[in-house]
């Protein structure tokens, strides 16, 4: 689900800036989007409410990432029992004029798949920002 419609206290909204601003660190360039999916209903239908998505674009296509827009979607898990809710992945998709080039998923091996990967310094970087995606949405409230 879009970020811009996760963002429904300040503690979600303070997390979902701190996600945007981790990635800006690491990526300067990057333009953030916060609503990257559309508002019609087949959309509507393929959307994940247990997830906030934001997208990122960059000017032009990089040699190093392969691509020119990014879609992370940070993962949720409900739990029925204690009425919890956790962080339990993340995925990130990129594409170029073609469509997906490559995805990350933190659910299983942590490795990158797809026709055109970035290079290993972008998937270090990555893997490095998931990991504290995770801490953010994971760490107990003060």
């Amino acid at each position: 689900m879009n970020a811009s419609e996760q963002a429904t206290n300040l503690e979600l909204a303070s997390k979902i800036a701190t996600v945007v601003n981790l990635f800006k660190f690491e990526f300067p360039d990057a333009k953030s989007d916060l609503k990257p999916w559309k508002n019609d209903p087949e959309t509507r239908e393929l959307v994940d409410p247990d997830s906030i998505d934001i997208g990122f674009h960059f000017p032009g296509i990089s040699k190093s990432w392969r691509s020119r827009s990014v879609l992370i979607q940070i993962r949720f898990y409900q739990d029925p029992v204690n009425n919890s809710r956790r962080a339990i992945g993340i995925e990130i998709a990129a594409f170029d004029h073609r469509g997906e080039a490559w995805r990350l998923s933190t659910i299983d091996k942590w490795s990158i798949v797809g026709t055109s990967i970035p290079s290993p310094h972008i998937e270090d970087k990555l893997k490095q920002i998931c990991r504290q995606i995770l801490d953010v949405f994971n760490k107990p409230a003060d």
